[in-house]
């Protein structure tokens, strides 16, 4: 089959790797039809090299058809059409029962104190292949895989596996108050699915923001009140709270995580790192990482007293300092981790209909063929050619 595959910094490449097969009984073999380039997939493209090796198949978006199914798969048959979430979680032992699906015990990456495994995301979490891909190999058919009727488009159903559930999870762990407010930091895929589910399920008021025209533009255009981090800069926190009777907004969700911008010695010694031979980067990343902290901050500067800082944007440090005092002074709640994707897809799976409140079915800017993934990755990361939400196509 064709993959794409991470080969080194900001090397990905499109190849013939040979097929999944089925290796449990409750496998199944998904042929992809539609598979998301991510955020965080620019981690990998960018930093997180030294727990990758080269020809590892990235990607953690995907959905298709049952190509395959294990003798012990019972509720799914084959040309059954699924998405497949990035967690791998088996849904039957302690952690899943509770909903915390992204601490799966049966695939949590304990060599590495890591929670449960993901798709085409390094060795910190299992080292799956991933589904940027013609096929996928999906254990635990009976209670993973998302069944989604045919007919509608791909573009309706693909963000299940996870730009739907993050977003939605984001916005739970924001606990906003009936009408509350809430400040959006970073407009990526993520942060513009927040800001949609929020003002969907009853939020007052949104604010965005982000230094990007085309995301600024773009949740305009749904109804969020947005803030542009080019003409705020250091001013952003007054600038929240002027609109907010000079309180700040109850929550803040973080959509941009360790990839902000600022903080140029933090930045430095990540790159600095990625230099270095694989065994010592990973036990510098492992023990005495450091992350840009400049969103995070921001979130505490700008979330009122007594409010809520949901994190939904990837951190990896080991070491970030914190103001401490800062937090403890305004009473802020904290609330982050990986999406527990399989706890919110039947929540979010009755508004994938026609009416299209999310407006799911035009969320990609871009749509290309798989063997066009690696120039997508470039542009992606430059933030070039419009490019908010690819989806690639095998």
């Amino acid at each position: 089959m064709r993959a794409l595959t991470w080969h080194g910094k900001r090397d990905v490449r499109v190849e013939t790797v040979p097929d999944p097969v089925l290796q449990e009984p409750t496998d199944v073999i998904v042929r992809i039809t539609s598979t998301g380039i991510c955020g965080s997939d620019l981690h990998l493209y960018e930093l997180l090299g030294p727990f990758l090796e080269p020809g590892d198949i990235l990607g953690h978006e995907p959905m298709g058809v049952i190509e395959e199914a294990g003798p012990d798969v019972a509720t799914l048959a084959v040309g059954d059409r699924v998405v497949v979430p990035f967690n791998l979680s088996c849904g039957t032992c302690w952690m899943c029962e509770r909903g915390l699906q992204s601490q799966c015990e049966t695939t949590q990456v304990r060599d590495r104190g890591k929670g449960g495994s993901l798709f085409g995301y390094t060795k910190l979490y299992g080292q799956v292949p991933g589904g940027q891909a013609e096929f996928l190999r999906v254990p635990f058919g009976d209670t993973l895989p998302v069944k989604v009727p045919h007919g509608p488009p791909d573009q309706r159903f693909v963000y299940l596996s996870d730009v739907l559930p993050t977003a939605w999870q984001a916005v739970e762990y924001a606990a906003l108050p009936p009408g509350g407010s809430l400040t959006v930091l970073g407009l990526g895929p993520i942060g513009d699915m927040t800001a949609r589910i929020a003002l969907h399920r009853g939020a007052g008021q949104v604010i965005g923001v982000d230094l990007v025209p085309e995301r600024l533009e773009r949740a305009r255009s749904r109804g969020v009140a947005t803030l542009d981090l080019r003409e705020h800069g250091k001013d952003l926190a007054p600038a929240v709270r002027e609109l907010t009777d000079g309180r700040g907004t109850d929550a803040v969700v973080d959509a941009v995580g360790m990839e902000a911008h600022g903080a140029p010695a933090s930045r430095a010694a990540q790159q600095l790192t990625g230099l270095l031979p694989d065994a010592v980067s990973q036990r510098l990343m492992d023990r005495v990482g450091v992350d840009c902290l400049t969103a995070l901050h921001t979130a505490i500067e700008v979330v009122r007293r007594g409010g809520t800082i949901s994190v939904v944007g990837v951190y990896g440090g080991m070491t970030d300092p914190m103001p401490m005092m800062t937090m403890f002074d305004k009473q802020i709640q904290l609330r982050m981790g990986q999406a527990n994707v399989r706890r919110w897809t039947d929540a979010i799976l009755p508004l994938l209909s026609d009416a299209d409140p999310l407006g799911v079915e035009d969320f990609a800017t871009h749509v290309l063929p798989l063997e066009e993934g690696p120039g997508a990755y470039k542009t992606f990361q430059a933030k070039e050619d419009g490019m908010i939400k690819t989806l690639l196509t095998p």
